[in-house]
């Protein structure tokens, strides 16, 4: 049993959903990175999404836009990121990490080499956001070569036939998109998601995370009633941005996972 299965199945026997954390590397320095990813792990977070920042994040809202623009202001590069990775999952050997980026940053590092670099740092795996199913084996190849999960997406606009293709042959966990459009704020679910969920659910051999609009407990705990895992990034991101000082914008980001944690407890229904 790899890293990622111990995790689920840990959150499983304690009757909860995993809480999966996305931290927008380098914003606003690598420093303050490194700090906020070693409080969101205290504060309950199971597995940390790695996001690495890019010019052109078409997924995602104004808030990571943002973030992401700091990042790479502030100079924030992959093989910097990959280094301050390193020091962190050595201090968290239990930690899931997830590396999340769009292709184009990968394929200039390289495929292979970035796969050797997670492999030694024990990393779990690589969610390429913009990568579709018909390209996908160009990543597969050195990830399972190297013992990475390659994490796949789907939408609640994907065709129950395009899921079942995307999600075979998965490890890991599959990142379930719980609505059309961009990463961002919202405090209320859209109609027909536990059905979508529940169709992702029997198509896929592995676990179903949900993300995309999880802002607070409320919305948490919903998600966790009926995922394996919930993946909070926006609401997150946004406390670590604006004019207070560093540390007290890291305390507030680890107040809330902390929150998003506790309303996570014993509340598995699925």
């Amino acid at each position: 049993m790899d890293k990622l299965q111990k995790i689920f199945a840990k959150c499983k026997t304690e009757n909860r959903a995993a809480l999966i954390l996305f931290v927008e590397c380098g914003c606003p320095d690598l420093a303050s990175s490194e700090k906020l990813i070693e409080r969101v792990i205290e504060a309950g977070a199971d597995i940390v999404e790695l996001g690495i920042p890019f010019s052109d994040p078409m997924a995602d809202g104004t808030v990571i836009q943002h973030a992401s623009q700091q990042a790479l202001s502030a100079g924030a590069t992959l093989s910097g990121i990959l280094e301050m990775v390193r020091r962190v999952s050595a201090r968290h050997p239990e930690t899931g990490f997830i590396l999340f980026s769009y292709l184009n940053v990968m394929l200039n590092h390289g495929l292979e080499k970035l796969c050797v670099e997670l492999e030694a740092m024990k990393a779990d795996g690589i969610l390429a956001v913009d990568m579709p199913v018909e390209e996908r084996a160009e990543l597969d190849i050195p990830c399972r070569k190297h013992h990475l999960h390659r994490i796949p997406l789907v939408a609640p606009t994907t065709p129950a036939a395009r899921i079942k293709k995307i999600v075979s042959g998965s490890t890991g966990f599959v990142y379930c998109v719980s609505r059309p459009g961009v990463t961002g704020i919202r405090h209320e679910l859209p109609e027909g998601l536990e059905e979508y969920v529940r169709t992702v659910r029997k198509l896929s051999p592995v676990p179903v995370a949900v993300g995309f609009g999880i802002a607070d407990g409320k919305t948490a705990r919903s998600i966790g009633r009926i995922a394996d895992g919930v993946v909070v990034g926006s609401a997150v991101v946004t406390l670590t941005l604006g004019e207070l000082p560093p540390e007290q914008k890291i305390d507030n980001a680890a107040k809330l996972v902390a929150e998003l944690a506790e309303s996570l407890k014993d509340g598995r229904i699925a």
